[in-house]
């Protein structure tokens, strides 16, 4: 099952280079977490309106969490660009930061921004049809979310080619990044199926804390989002070298 071997050699990609991973990554992160750490400490202040609480940011607040999300925005492009050229080239960090390769940052974000919308697009057009279903046949509205999930990972993993391209300077458009994968539908279907299923199993033991708030289950999902994310760089490594620079997957 290609799909499995894709994952599973995304995964011991990273096991294999946890030393590299930290030093590719690690500072970027806490830089990049800086927005959740200071919402944690900073929770806006909730305000009655009809019955319902809403949250209310003073204007310095909002000043910081915008300026907090673009820097983590930043660091989560860099900490990419620079897991994919590692994974690809060998390209590894002298110090505890990558070097910054601004081009390459802007090329990812500008692509990403695309395969977001044509993303966001086709699943706003297959809400209608389920949709329609899930109110005719409300029993199977959580497997018709399901599926709308598996949708977007699906299409995601099949334009999301690009991106690594982005990381290394080339050129590959929507089109070549259709192709590249074209017969392989069954390929990516489950590898986002095992994407999506090992993202929720491990969150569940933040979702069942009593205090999801609290600091422990803070901790635990910044650990858990770090190793989430650098697999989740290594799998769009593996598809991109698998099947645009055809690398072998054993």
């Amino acid at each position: 099952m290609k799909g499995w071997q894709i994952f599973r050699h995304s995964f011991n990609l990273v096991m294999a280079n946890l030393d590299q991973a930290f030093r590719l990554s690690l500072v970027l992160y806490l830089v990049q977490s800086s927005y959740t750490i200071y919402s944690f400490f900073n929770p806006p202040e909730m305000m009655e309106f009809q019955g319902t609480s809403i949250p209310m940011a003073s204007p310095g607040s909002l000043l910081a969490t915008f300026l907090l999300g673009l820097v983590a925005i930043v660091a989560s492009l860099w900490i990419a660009v620079a897991w994919h050229r590692f994974a690809l080239t060998g390209e590894q960090a002298n110090g505890w930061v990558p070097t910054f390769r601004g081009p390459q940052i802007m090329a990812y974000l500008g692509r990403s921004i695309l395969i977001a919308v044509l993303v966001i697009l086709a699943v706003m057009v297959a809400t209608i049809p389920i949709g329609l279903i899930a109110i005719g046949l409300p029993v199977f509205a959580g497997a018709m979310s399901l599926m709308l999930i598996g949708l977007a990972a699906y299409l995601f993993f099949r334009l999301g080619v690009m991106l690594p391209a982005a990381a290394m300077g080339e050129k590959l458009t929507l089109s070549e990044a259709w192709t590249a994968t074209k017969g392989e539908s069954s390929t990516i279907l489950t590898l986002a199926l095992i994407v999506v299923g090992a993202s929720i199993v491990i969150q569940l033991p933040s979702w069942f804390n009593d205090n999801p708030a609290s600091v422990v289950n803070v901790v635990y999902s910044l650990v858990v989002n770090w190793f989430a994310t650098i697999i989740g760089i290594s799998v769009l490594t593996t598809l991109y070298g698998h099947f645009v620079e055809k690398r072998p997957i054993d």
